[in-house]
């Protein structure tokens, strides 16, 4: 036991450790961002009664893969060895996933940018009814990105420190965040209808950023955050105006 402790927690007295911790916690919790941005839009398209299940089930999900990849690390940094090449460009499993997961948040983000802009898109009818997504359709979406930002969340834990622990504390935390913050941001984006199609903005972004990656183009994610960041300030601006005028009148 005393062994298992002296090699695992060998970090406790290491401050650079510690700041790899904190480090670590926070890409983990901005990569989480992203996920929940998914999750909030999507889960909102359903029923009431089964929004907060299905955004539950997400997120247990998510921390569930990042847990079980964390666990088969040997795995993983294998998936960064080309497996073939296209073009002169050597392609991993985990750029083929990226690759995958972008095109698919691509075509999600545009399809429900379509649906807002031309509400009568949603009346997929059959018989005169107006279809909705399902608890379960719902669900297969939010596992297949849990997948695809799992993996490069691990990555990036995998980069930044070579203590488990570090990884297994600092993804448990970032997932808590997320677990804490999903209902308040899926109501936030359900009571400000222009948020929704800045988030869709961002994940159009993601997936361009993730096709990029997986074909060997590296963006600086700093220039990504930055200008979400900036896009939302001005977003808030607009939300801070338009409550002005409506108390004004």
């Amino acid at each position: 036991m005393s062994e298992f402790l002296a090699t695992h927690f060998s970090f406790v007295n290491d401050p650079t450790a510690w700041a790899a911790l904190a480090t670590l916690i926070i890409l983990e919790i901005v990569l989480g961002i992203d996920n929940l941005i998914f999750i909030s839009i999507l889960t909102n398209k359903l029923p009431k009664e089964q929004q907060k299940p299905a955004r539950r089930v997400g997120i247990i999900a998510a921390l569930v893969m990042r847990l079980l990849l964390l666990a088969t690390i040997s795995v993983i940094v294998q998936l960064t060895h080309p497996v073939f090449s296209l073009f002169g460009q050597g392609l991993s499993w985990r750029d083929l996933i990226l690759i995958t997961g972008g095109f698919f948040l691509v075509w999600k983000a545009t399809k429900e940018i379509h649906h807002s802009v031309d509400p009568e898109d949603h009346k997929d009818s059959i018989v005169g009814e107006t279809l909705q997504l399902s608890l379960a359709g719902a669900v297969v979406q939010i596992l297949l990105l849990d997948l695809v930002f799992s993996i490069d969340s691990i990555i990036t834990a995998i980069g930044m420190t070579d203590h488990i622990v570090i990884m297994y504390i600092a993804v448990i935390v970032a997932v808590s965040v997320m677990m804490l913050a999903a209902t308040p941001l899926a109501e936030f984006i359900e009571r400000n209808p222009t948020i929704v199609m800045l988030a869709l903005g961002f994940l159009l972004i993601i997936g361009m950023t993730l096709i990029a990656e997986g074909t060997g183009f590296h963006i600086p994610k700093g220039y990504i955050y930055a200008a979400m960041a900036f896009s939302a300030l001005v977003e808030g601006l607009n939300m801070l105006a338009r409550k002005r005028k409506t108390s004004s009148a």
